[in-house]
C-alpha cells in the first residue's frame, strides 16, 4: 500500500465558539468548484474559480433551525445552469421528530442566496435527515430521501427545472416489498448528461442489507425496477449507516461503491463485484481517465483509480469524504478532520 502526504490546499477552521465544521461536500462546474458544509445548526458555503486553488471566506446561507448533520446527514450542494443549489433537512428546534428537506439558491455565485424552498409536500417526512441531490443533463436538479410519510421508509424524490427555484410533486423512487429500506443509510443520487435519474440505496429484503439501483428515464416521473448490485449479500440484524457512492461516465457505464461488513467494493450493474480492501463510507467520481475511488479505513484515506491495481493511502486524520474531477482528469477531495474542513488535491490518477 502506497502512501503520501496529504497536502492541503484549504483548511476551513472551527467556527470561533468551537462548533465542529462537518460533512462538505463539493460540486463543479468548468474551473469553479463549490462547497457546502454544516457547523452546528448553521449551513456554510465556500467557492474557488481556479479549480481548488484559492477559496473565499465562508459565509453562512442557513441557520436558526435544528440541522440534520453527522454520519452522512448534513448538506447538499449542486450546480444547474447558472444556479448553485444547497439542500439540507431542517427541523424547528425543540419540536423533536420534525424536519423537512429545504433547498437554498443562488445566482450570483454564491454571494447572496435566496429563501429556501421546501422540497417534501408532506410534512415531516423528511425527518430522518438523509438525502441526496444531484444535477445534470436537460437543466435537471434531482434530490432524493428517505421519506416517512407513511408506515416503513420508502424513497422519495422531486425535480426541479429551473435551477432549484421551484420543486415538482414528489414521486415515489422505490417501496421494498418487506415494508422498508434501510432505515439509516443515505442514498446517492447521479444524473447524467441525457437528464437519466440514477439512485442507489441500501434495502432490506429478508434480512439482507444490500445494495440496489434505480434508473428514471422520463426526468423522475417513474422509475424503473430495483437492480442489485454485487453478487454477495450481507445479513445483518440492524442499519450499518453507510450507504455508499455512484458514478456514471459519459458512456453510460456505473461505478458503484460500498460497503459490505468490514469490506469495501466496487461495481458495475452486471451482479460482478471487486473489493478494493477494508474500510467504510467510500465515495467515487468519474474522470476522463476513469472512476477515482476513495473512502476510510480508521481514520486514514485510501485511494484507488480504473487500471491501476494499487491502493493508495494519505496520511491524515479523515472522515466522510467528498469528490470532484478537475478538466484534466485530477480529483479534488474534501473530508472533516479535528473540527475542521480541508480541500485537498488527490492528485493525477
Amino acid at each position: 500500500m502506497l502512501a503520501f502526504l496529504l497536502l492541503i490546499s484549504a483548511e476551513f477552521a472551527p467556527q470561533v465558539d468551537s462548533v465542529p465544521n462537518r460533512q462538505p461536500q463539493l460540486a463543479i462546474q468548468g474551473r469553479q468548484v463549490a462547497l457546502t458544509f454544516g457547523a452546528g445548526n448553521a449551513i456554510y458555503f465556500a467557492s474557488s474559480r481556479d479549480s481548488g486553488a484559492t477559496w473565499t471566506k465562508p459565509i453562512p446561507v442557513f441557520s436558526g433551525g435544528q440541522l440534520a448533520l453527522g454520519m452522512r446527514r448534513g448538506p447538499r450542494i449542486a450546480i444547474s445552469g447558472d444556479a448553485i443549489v444547497i439542500s439540507a433537512v431542517v427541523g424547528v428546534k425543540g419540536k423533536g421528530a420534525d424536519g423537512d428537506l429545504v433547498a437554498w439558491r443562488s445566482v450570483d455565485g454564491g454571494r447572496t442566496w435566496a429563501s429556501g424552498k421546501t422540497v417534501n409536500d408532506v410534512p415531516s417526512s423528511a425527518r430522518e435527515g438523509l438525502h441526496a441531490m444531484a444535477a445534470g443533463g436537460n437543466n435537471t436538479l434531482f434530490a432524493t430521501w428517505l421519506d416517512l410519510r407513511k408506515k416503513g421508509t420508502r424513497l422519495y424524490g422531486s425535480v426541479s427545472h429551473d435551477g432549484g427555484a421551484s420543486w415538482s410533486a414528489n414521486r415515489l423512487v422505490y417501496e421494498s416489498p418487506s415494508g422498508t429500506v434501510c432505515q439509516c443509510c443515505h442514498p446517492t443520487a447521479f444524473v447524467d448528461g441525457k437528464g437519466r435519474i440514477f439512485v442507489m440505496f441500501r434495502n432490506s429484503l429478508d434480512g439482507n442489507r444490500d445494495m440496489y439501483l434505480v434508473r428514471s428515464d422520463d426526468g423522475g416521473n417513474t422509475f424503473g425496477e430495483a437492480v442489485k448490485l454485487g453478487s454477495g449479500s450481507w445479513l445483518l440484524e440492524a442499519c450499518p449507516m453507510d450507504g455508499g457512492a455512484l458514478a456514471v461516465d459519459s458512456a453510460g457505464r456505473v461505478t458503484a461503491v460500498w460497503r459490505r461488513e468490514g469490506t469495501v467494493y466496487r461495481s458495475g450493474i452486471a451482479g460482478k463485484e471487486e473489493p478494493l480492501g477494508p474500510g467504510r463510507q467510500p465515495v467515487v467520481v468519474s474522470t476522463s481517465r476513469g472512476a477515482v475511488m476513495a473512502w476510510t479505513e480508521a481514520k486514514a484515506i485510501r485511494w484507488a483509480s480504473d487500471g491501476d491495481a494499487a491502493v493508495r493511502s494519505l496520511d491524515g486524520d479523515a472522515a466522510f469524504l467528498s469528490l470532484v474531477a478537475l478538466p484534466g482528469g485530477d480529483v479534488l477531495l474534501a473530508g472533516e478532520r479535528a473540527g475542521s474542513v480541508f480541500v485537498a488535491p488527490l492528485g493525477n490518477p
